[in-house]
Formats: C-alpha cells, sequence, structure tokens
C-alpha cells in the first residue's frame, strides 16, 4: 500500500507541475509580446521624435536663410544715409532753372532767367565735401577736338575729386567705357547694372546727388554735346535733404543692382519712395509754397510707393486747369516687342488718351514741341495730326505741333538737337528722362521730378513761370516750323515718312531685343 502510494503522491506532488509549466511559458510569451510591443512603441515614439527633430531642424534651417535673407537684403539694399531722415531733412530749398542751347540760338531777354548747365553742375561740385552720386546713360565728355571745353572742364574737376577726399560714385550701364575706367584709376566706386538681363533696355536715367543735401535732374548726359551742341533743361536744388534723400533711394536701387541678373523680392525701407501722387513732400522753392515727388520708370524699377513715370505725366496733364507746354524729342505713343521672331507693335495710350481728353473735354490748350532729326519716326507725323485734327471745329479746343530743328548741313544728327524732357502747366512742372516714346516707359529705367506749386505767389518768378518762358522762347524761335502753314516742312517730314518707312521695317524686323511690358 505504501509501495503503491508512493507513485500516487509523487504523482500528486508532480501533478501541479504541468499546468504551472503550461502557465509560465504563457506568462513567457506575454512578456515577450509585451516587451515586444513595447519596444515597438519605443521605436515609433523614436522615429516620431526624430521625424519632429528632421521637421524642427528643416524649419530652423528655413528660419535661418530668411533671417540671413533679410538681413542680406538690408545690408545690401540699405545704404547709409548719413543721420538724414524725414524729421530732420531741410524743406527750404534754392532751385535754379538750368539750360544748354546750341551755338548761335537766339536768347530772347524774356527767355533768360536761367544759367547754364555747365555752370550749374559746377556751382554743385563747389557744394561737394562727402560726396557725389551720378547716374548718367552716356560718359563721352572728353570727346570733343578742342580742349579747354566744358566738358573737359567738367571731366576733370570730377578727377580732382579724390584730392578733395570727396567720394564719386557712379551708376551705369556701360561696362566698357573709356572715361569710367579713368575715373575709378582716381579712387571712384563704380557699380555696373545689367539692363539687358533686366528688361532688354538700357539706363537712361540723369541726375546727381551731392552730399544728400543738393541735386541736379534733368535731360542733360555726361556728353560734351549736352554742355555745348544740344538743347538741354534740368533743375539743380540746393539745401534741399528731403528732396534729395528721396532721389537718393532711386540712386541706391541702382547701386545695389550690381552685376547681377534678377531684382530681389525682399525690399529694405531705405528703397521705398519716402513721397509719392498721393502724399508729396511739401516744401519751399525760392521761398514759395510747393510740393515734390520723384518718379520712375519701368515698373519693375519702382520699389515700395515709389510713383511710376507714367502716372506722374498723368497726374501733372489731369490737374492742369489752363494750358499744357510739352518738349520731348520723340512723340511716339507706341509699344513694340519681339514675339517668335517677329516684332509686336500695338498703340500705348496712357499719356497719349491723357493729352486728348485735357484738350476736348476740359478744353485745355495744349502745345507740343518735338524735334526734327532723322531719327524721328515716320508715324509721329501721323500721331500729331491727329492729335491736331481732333479740335477741327470745336471752339475750346487747341492743339498745337511745332517741330524744333537748329542745325547746319556740316553739323552731325546729334548737334542742335533739342534733347530737352519736361512738360510745364499753369500749376506744375514735370522733368524726366525719356523721350516720350511707349518702349522707353516699359523697358528703360528713368526718373522723374513733379513740381506743383501750391501757394499764391506775389511778385515773384517761380520755377514754373522760368520753364514756361523757355518754352515760349523756344515756341517761337526760328528754329521751329508749324506741322500747318508750312508746306516746304510738310513736305520734309511726308518726304522723310516715305523715305524712312522702309527702313524702320528693316530695322524693327531685324533687332532682337525683348521687351517687358
Amino acid at each position: 500500500m505504501e509501495l503503491s502510494d508512493v507513485p500516487r503522491s509523487r504523482a500528486l506532488d508532480e501533478a501541479p507541475a504541468g499546468p504551472v509549466k503550461s502557465g509560465s511559458s504563457y506568462s513567457n510569451a506575454q512578456q515577450q509580446r509585451y516587451s515586444a510591443s513595447v519596444f515597438l512603441q519605443r521605436k515609433e515614439m523614436l522615429e516620431q521624435s526624430q521625424q519632429k527633430c528632421v521637421a524642427v531642424f528643416a524649419l530652423l534651417c528655413c528660419f535661418v536663410v530668411l533671417v540671413v535673407l533679410i538681413c542680406s537684403s538690408v545690408n545690401i539694399w540699405g545704404d547709409d544715409e548719413d543721420g538724414i531722415t524725414e524729421e530732420n531733412c531741410s524743406r527750404d530749398c534754392r532751385i535754379q532753372l538750368v539750360e544748354n542751347n546750341p551755338d548761335g540760338f537766339s536768347f530772347p531777354a524774356e527767355g533768360g532767367a536761367s544759367v547754364p548747365l555747365s555752370a550749374g553742375l559746377h556751382a554743385l561740385l563747389d557744394q561737394a565735401k562727402h560726396s557725389v552720386e551720378v547716374v548718367s546713360p552716356v560718359w563721352d565728355l572728353q570727346a570733343e577736338p578742342n580742349t579747354g571745353t566744358q566738358g573737359h572742364l567738367l571731366f576733370q574737376r570730377l578727377l580732382g575729386l579724390k584730392s578733395h577726399r570727396v567720394k564719386l560714385k557712379i551708376a551705369s550701364s556701360l561696362n566698357d567705357c573709356a572715361e569710367l575706367k579713368a575715373l575709378a584709376a582716381h579712387d571712384a566706386e563704380i557699380h555696373w547694372v545689367n539692363m539687358t538681363a533686366f528688361t532688354g533696355g538700357g539706363l537712361h536715367s540723369s541726375f546727381w546727388i551731392v552730399d544728400r543735401m543738393h541735386i541736379y535732374i534733368g535731360s542733360a548726359d555726361m556728353s560734351w554735346r549736352s554742355l555745348s551742341k544740344r538743347k538741354e533743361l534740368g533743375v539743380v536744388a540746393f539745401n534741399c535733404s528731403c528732396l534729395a534723400l528721396d532721389l537718393h533711394r532711386v540712386f541706391s536701387f541702382y547701386w545695389q543692382l550690381h552685376e547681377r541678373d534678377y531684382i530681389p523680392s525682399i525690399w529694405s525701407k531705405r528703397v521705398s519712395a519716402l513721397y509719392g501722387r498721393h502724399d508729396p513732400l511739401e516744401l519751399q522753392l525760392n521761398g514759395s509754397q510747393a510740393a515734390a515727388y520723384v518718379s520712375a520708370s519701368p515698373e519693375l524699377f519702382c520699389a515700395k510707393d515709389r510713383t511710376r513715370d507714367v502716372d506722374a505725366i498723368s497726374q501733372v496733364i489731369q490737374t492742369a486747369k489752363t494750358f499744357i507746354f510739352i518738349s520731348v524729342t520723340d512723340y511716339l505713343p507706341l509699344v513694340s516687342r519681339r514675339f517668335r521672331g517677329t516684332t509686336v507693335t500695338r498703340y500705348w495710350s496712357p499719356i497719349d488718351e491723357a493729352v486728348r481728353e485735357a484738350a476736348v473735354l476740359r478744353g485745355i490748350r495744349v502745345r507740343l514741341l518735338i524735334s526734327f532729326w532723322e531719327e524721328t519716326h515716320p508715324l509721329t507725323v501721323n500721331f500729331v495730326t491727329s492729335l491736331q485734327s481732333l479740335c477741327m471745329q470745336l471752339p475750346n479746343c487747341s492743339i498745337e505741333a511745332r517741330f524744333f530743328s537748329h542745325r547746319t548741313p556740316s553739323d552731325d544728327n546729334k548737334h542742335g538737337l533739342n534733347h530737352n524732357k519736361y512738360m510745364v502747366t499753369d500749376n506744375s512742372l514735370y522733368i524726366g528722362n525719356h523721350n516720350w516714346v511707349g518702349s522707353n516707359f516699359a523697358k528703360n529705367a528713368g526718373a522723374g521730378l513733379v513740381l506743383r506749386m501750391t501757394g499764391g505767389v506775389q511778385n515773384r518768378m517761380t520755377i514754373l513761370d522760368q520753364v514756361k518762358a523757355a518754352f515760349e522762347r523756344d515756341w517761337r524761335s526760328r528754329s521751329t516750323k508749324s506741322l500747318q502753314g508750312h508746306r516746304e516742312q510738310q513736305g520734309k517730314l511726308g518726304h522723310l515718312h516715305q523715305d524712312r518707312i522702309h527702313i524702320w521695317d528693316k530695322e524693327e524686323k531685324e533687332r532682337n531685343e525683348p521687351l517687358y511690358l
């Protein structure tokens, strides 16, 4: 019995061993599954954490790049303004009309209120203590055969700025110019603007800024012809740092395009316009209350709040009350562009329509003085004739046009040229750098100045009066011919139309310049 009971007790003793072993295996499997689950969760959390780190790192990199770009943009686009601000700048300005007239051009007494262009530029250099900043489409001061002329003298003054510790800065689209190289050898700092990459056009701007205090703006470029052989008109303003500061921002825009082929999309406040057509600068011009602002073109070159040239011109036309006098080298409301190997030309309406509306609907007296030379486009006659025909049998409508030509047979095609680019009305003045040709405003860089008299003037000749007198002098000159009433001149223009149309067509077909509208 005892022997037989032993296996039973062993069996009883060992019986629980089976189920315990089975439970332990199950528990181990559970632990393994739990461990695997924890591992997978931790792995997933780690992967998620790594993904978050990558995302955060990417965002941080983007933020750093953005900060670098902003800082770079501010450093690049910003320029030291010598502590001059809108709050402390000068608004009490002295302004003077400057002109150049071809040799032999008569000067009636009533039109002699201006000073010679060369004298005005030398007066600016006399004021220079720190910096002279210049933008010009041409540098050709020394090409005149005779030495000792105004071009040579002005160039020597610019070379001599180094000895007076005055910094000369020049923005130009000319990348191979002997005079610029000579100036650079005398420590002039020159920045090249690649207009071909931006618009396929040129840098037509022409202005000076001296010590951020004094300015010149007008039609003249740095060519000996502008100082002797061509008609030029502009203004110089002294102790006018508010206006100079705004024009300097246009210069800064050009300055920072040095050797770039794109215009950054991030703007610094130091290139944004200070004043515009809706909020002009209020100032004193020779003791008279006035408003002013600087415009620019093309639209691609207009920084924040900068008024386009075409809008400035339109505003001056629209605010005229009695008369509009326009003096330009060329008047052609057309714009051309290359498309799939062919030139497409279309009507460019903004200025032409504004002139028509002023004369026909508002009864404003309009006069246009346009140059007559070898490069006069044949369709100019058509557009001028079209303008004048609007006033037929309209009693309160007056549009007159005359062509200016002051040349001798020995002159080249740029001598005696009316190179002016301005408009004066009964209350405003616009001086720009463009001929009134649609393509110029679309692809060439230029700047303009709008002056508007806002207060009553008694017994005082304003800058508007001076420009008006200069226009009327030119209008009555023997060098001008009317389109109507001068059959000989009409014949010349008609002959020009017939002879030049096929040449122009050929030029347009051969020209392969992109135009950005």
